[in-house]
């Protein structure tokens, strides 16, 4: 059976949440999610409605929905479908949030043109482009414990865990905390880059198909994702990469960042501020190696064939 969840939206985890619907193991359901501002972005924004975004609506999850039998210890099995993004989304700087929130501290709006037939976005004036890869940016369950808890972090139960692997055919095993499971999902993506350096990706509405099954006594630790091959750009995209060292994965990140900011406004005369939502978009940030004590290496590599 088949079920929509246009509505039901909500800010927070909170087990105690009525949910918004009540189904069976295998049933199929249909949301219709807004942007992770709420729609308080528009396609003519400008940097002035980002610094006056109201943090507290931020991410609206659709749901909760609640599986008949889930139980704490369970998992619940969520197979990705079909994910359709709006026709435009969005990337911003905004202040006090992202990886580098103290180099960049004035706010920032790009509209990005999606063209879903051709999968592919388009940044202001044609500055880049990157390829649509659509992913749910939030997916996951009430924590176990009273709430209300926060949207922006994710949790052992999921939520915004802004992992671009949760595509189209991906199965996302998740455990169960609250009776019910309570699952709620949002903040679609129409392209990332790992790591999502300054906190936005290029956000958009999402139309979301997928179905939910009940694992008895099979909780795992954490989340697990299966993902399907051939769903995000292809690994042999001539790269450029650089790195940051030293015995704090945070600061070798940063200065990871830092160092590419330095080579795309050398490379390609484009603004610091510009890189730096490029690489939140298209760049890709990876823990290289954690077991050469007492510094680890952070690696980030970004195709610099989008820019062309």
């Amino acid at each position: 059976m088949r079920h929509t969840l246009h509505d039901h939206r909500h800010h927070d985890w909170n087990r105690g949440r009525e949910p918004a619907l009540t189904l069976a193991p295998g049933a199929r359901v249909t949301a219709q999610t807004l942007d992770a501002a709420d729609g308080q972005l528009k396609p003519d924004s400008t940097p002035e409605d980002v610094a006056a975004l109201d943090p507290g609506r931020a991410n609206p999850m659709n749901g909760p929905i609640a599986v008949d039998g889930a139980e704490p210890g369970d998992a619940l099995v969520v197979t990705i479908r079909e994910l359709l993004t709006g026709s435009w989304g969005w990337t911003a700087n905004i202040p006090g949030f992202g990886l580098l929130a103290d180099d960049f501290p004035d706010p920032v709006f790009w509209r990005w043109s999606i063209e879903r037939g051709t999968s592919r976005a388009e940044a202001p004036g044609g500055l880049a482009w990157t390829p649509v890869h659509p992913f749910m940016g939030t997916l996951g369950l009430a924590p176990g414990t009273p709430g209300p808890h926060p949207v922006i972090p994710p949790w052992r139960t999921g939520g915004n865990m802004d992992c671009r692997d949760l595509v189209a055919g991906s199965r996302v095993i998740l455990p169960v905390e609250a009776p019910g499971g309570l699952l709620s999902l949002g903040d679609g993506h129409a392209a990332q880059g790992d790591g999502e350096v300054c906190g936005t990706a290029v956000e958009t509405e999402m139309r979301a198909s997928f179905t939910v099954e009940l694992l008895k006594g099979a909780a795992p630790a954490f989340p697990i994702v299966e993902r399907p091959g051939e769903t995000l750009p292809p690994a042999a995209e001539p790269r450029v990469t650089t790195t940051g060292i030293g015995p704090d994965l945070t600061e070798a990140a940063r200065a990871a960042v830092r160092q590419m900011i330095d080579e795309l406004t050398g490379r390609r005369n484009i603004s610091p501020e510009a890189a730096y939502l490029l690489c939140s978009v298209c760049g890709d940030l990876r823990v290289a190696q954690i077991v050469d004590a007492p510094n680890w290496t952070v690696a980030f590599s970004f195709p610099l064939g989008r820019l062309d």
